[in-house]
């Protein structure tokens, strides 16, 4: 329609002219890539293959891991421990759908 023609503008346009993150930067990649992805899965033989051997490759990722390795050889921090409280949901004002009107 007219009035969502330019819905969008000022979000092109900020990428387009002041892309300061970069985030434009790679798309072309991102476009060639995903044109890979959807030809592989078209053929669901090799797209099982391919992904089977991709969680196979993952080894031992873990975000705990991963994290913890930041902050020691990259930011430079030690973990410190935190006391929480104890959880309490009713004071966290959550209710099971059962407790709902």
């Amino acid at each position: 329609t007219q009035s969502s023609e330019f819905l969008f503008k000022p979000l092109v346009d900020s990428l387009l002219y002041g892309d300061e993150y970069l985030l434009l930067a790679d798309y072309q990649s991102y476009v060639n890539t995903q044109k890979k992805v959807s030809q592989a899965y078209r053929d669901q033989d090799h797209w099982t293959r391919i992904s089977i051997i991709n969680a196979a490759n993952m080894g031992k990722f873990s975000s705990d891991r991963t994290i913890r390795e930041y902050s020691h050889e990259i930011w430079n921090v030690e973990p410190i421990s935190v006391d929480l409280d104890e959880y309490d949901q009713d004071s966290a004002g959550l209710k099971r759908l059962s407790e709902l009107p």
